[in-house]
């Protein structure tokens, strides 16, 4: 597991300008990203269609954080993070979502990972700020003070 959140986030993955059509359509957007950085094997974009279906991974204030199955932890390669920001969102089951915080993960990490992330996106200035990043650098200051917030 990596120091900080910054640290799985690859900058190819970091995508603030996305469009999507649908809820799907976002996750393997999502995917993709995870898949183009090596982080996981393609067949992982189908159980982070599968976790959706039966555990909505939206939290509110305008994101999402789509990750896959139990199943899925084989096809992955390394913990990972995508950021996918849609500037027009994205219907998610009747909820608007503007940003997907996409996880990749082996074993146990997304446990941690998420209770990282939690940090930021149930803050609402926090989510605020990440649903209107336009740079690359405002994620990764963000996720990068939300670690250092968690040490002091």
């Amino acid at each position: 597991m990596a120091d900080n959140l910054a640290e799985l986030l690859d900058p190819r993955a970091l995508r603030l300008a996305e469009t999507a059509t649908d809820r799907d359509d976002a996750i393997r957007r999502c995917g993709q990203a995870l898949v183009e950085i090596g982080a996981a094997d393609p067949g992982y974009v189908e159980t982070m269609l599968a976790r959706e279906r039966s555990v909505p991974t939206y939290i509110g204030e305008g994101v999402a954080i789509p990750h896959g199955t139990l199943a899925g932890k084989d096809l992955v390669h390394r913990d990972a993070l995508a950021v996918l920001r849609f500037p027009e969102p994205v219907d998610w089951d009747g909820q608007p979502v503007s940003v997907c915080v996409a996880i990749a993960a082996r074993g146990d990490g997304h446990v941690e990972i998420l209770a990282r992330l939690a940090e930021i996106l149930l803050d609402p200035d926090q989510a605020r700020a990440l649903r209107e990043a336009t740079h690359p650098d405002d994620v990764l200051r963000l996720f990068a003070a939300a670690q250092e917030d968690s040490n002091s």
